[in-house]
């Protein structure tokens, strides 16, 4: 432990893994990267310490049944890579992770058989803790008003067969049941995901599905079940072979492995009946409400990082890092975090938004993880109400200043253009959105005022309080005309000038 290595100019500072759990303690759902980079990796510090019982399940309820296997094959050990520049990495070995579990359907279209093993862990009196990493639309909530889909296929199924779920609320349901009818206390539900208050909405959408089931239920988790909210900051980018190609050069052959920024923040309400590991020495906050941290979070960092996502790509642009040198973006960050972001939030004194905002330029321009901006812009249609639009609208009730919201106009104009999913060259690139078919419907208007006016009114993403404001909807219906007209970089160019 702390060994260093001299390779390709690389820093590498090897850190192993001393303590195995003992027992299962947590069941986590959304076995991907940012789990593994950092939920898995806060376990993996409380275990070195002794705290065997708090070993974890992950199960992925999608489509990548491999990498639970390769996790089994390697007996559940994988590497990360924590870069704090492109010359120095520290790299760990993790084994916080006990089981790995598949529900969901893979490349070929075979079902997971792993639902029994799933309800089995979750009702056994040692799964105290569920945390989740679904993604904003793995809750099955509208993005506007979150409430229930009920009329989404994936719901309505569970509703119908509320034995055999597949979503993550509906296993939450069936689990919690299942404990209820043997007696036994519920486990704390903990989201992990971006969304405003994820707690309360985790809990409103397991409410409201168990309410088609059985109102006793539905009142027995309203009563009995925490969900407290949390906020999680770590930047994880994808892995791909650039990648896995520099982790080979300095000799980690691990399919598993992932890669993160050196960074890493885990703000958590501290509402755990059942009990938790002592996440505290692991540089967890463990507070009474954690909204200020998960607002500010979610409008300055994810919002800045939409932009990037939105603007970058039309541009040219591939990654964050090479994005936030360049200066016009510079200028449209800045401005959105400073000037439309930050006079939203009430943030505790010993917080300063200026220092947040210059630490984010930093963690962004950190060229080591390659983070790619059409990865950060999947899902934008769950994503923007939260990052920019309720701050937006806060923003709005708060100034006179017809430019109050010019950086979150024009990243809204930005969105739209990029959901057509072709660039400026005319070659396609997947829009990854759940409401995809009706954003592509919406462009099928053949000007550029209509395209935007039709976006706009989906009432699930847009109030249309918001989009009837003069200094909103028709600002963005301009900015969605000069983008077409001039192209993103000339019409960007035009837009900050006025600024």
């Amino acid at each position: 432990m702390g060994s260093s290595d001299h390779q390709d100019a690389i820093d590498v500072v090897h850190i192993a893994s001393n303590n195995a759990p003992e027992r299962i303690g947590i069941v986590h759902f959304g076995l991907g990267a940012f789990h593994r980079a950092h939920q898995a990796r806060v376990v993996e510090q409380c275990i070195a310490r002794g705290e065997q019982e708090w070993g974890i399940c992950s199960v992925n309820l999608r489509s990548n049944r491999a990498l639970g296997e390769t996790l089994r094959d390697q007996g559940f050990r994988y590497h990360l890579a924590e870069y704090t520049d492109r010359a120095h990495v520290t790299l760990r070995e993790v084994r916080a992770i006990s089981e790995a579990l598949f529900t969901g359907t893979d490349a070929q279209g075979r079902q997971g058989e792993d639902l029994p093993a799933l309800l089995a862990r979750l009702s056994d009196p040692d799964t105290r803790i569920v945390t989740l990493t679904v993604t904003e639309k793995g809750y099955y909530l509208s993005p506007g008003e979150g409430t229930l889909l009920i009329d989404n296929p994936a719901i309505a199924a569970d509703i119908a067969h509320h034995d055999a779920p597949r979503t993550a609320p509906g296993i939450l349901v069936e689990a919690l049941a299942r404990r209820r009818q043997a007696g036994l206390a519920p486990f704390t539900v903990l989201s992990c995901d971006n969304m405003p208050d994820n707690g309360e909405r985790t809990r409103r959408a397991v409410v409201a599905l168990a309410r088609r089931r059985d109102v006793a239920l539905a009142e027995w988790i309203e009563s009995q079940v925490a969900f407290p909210s949390s906020m999680v900051d770590r930047i994880v980018p994808a892995m791909d072979e650039d990648a896995f190609g520099r982790l080979q050069r300095f000799g980690c052959e691990d399919p598993a492995a992932v890669v993160s920024e050196a960074f890493l923040q885990w703000v958590i309400e501290d509402h755990f009946p059942q009990g938790r590991p002592d996440w505290s020495h692991a540089g967890v906050e463990m507070v009474e409400d954690v909204a200020p941290f998960e607002t500010m979070k979610l409008r300055m960092l994810n919002g800045a990082h939409s932009l990037l996502a939105y603007t970058g790509p039309l541009m040219g642009l591939e990654t964050v890092a090479e994005a936030v040198t360049d200066p016009l973006m510079q200028k449209l960050l800045r401005r959105y975090m400073l000037e439309e972001a930050a006079p939203t939030l009430s943030m505790p004194e010993s917080v300063s938004l200026e220092d947040y905002a210059r630490d984010l330029m930093a963690r962004f321009g950190n060229d080591s993880l390659r983070h790619r901006l059409h990865q950060i812009a999947m899902d934008g249609s769950q994503k923007l109400p939260q990052r920019w639009l309720r701050g937006g609208e806060a923003r709005l009730a708060a100034s006179d200043d017809e430019q109050a919201l010019k950086a979150t106009v024009f990243g809204v104009a930005a969105w739209i253009r990029y959901t057509r999913g072709v660039d400026e060259q005319g070659r396609a690139y997947p829009v990854s959105d759940p409401m995809a078919d009706q954003l592509a419907q919406c462009h099928a208007h053949e000007k550029s005022v209509d395209r935007a006016a039709a976006v706009m009114g989906i009432e699930a993403i847009f109030s249309p309080s918001l989009v009837s404001a003069p200094r909103f909807g028709e600002q963005v219906q301009k900015a969605l005309s000069s983008i077409e007209q001039l192209g993103m970089r000339a019409a960007l160019e035009q837009h900050l000038a006025t600024i």
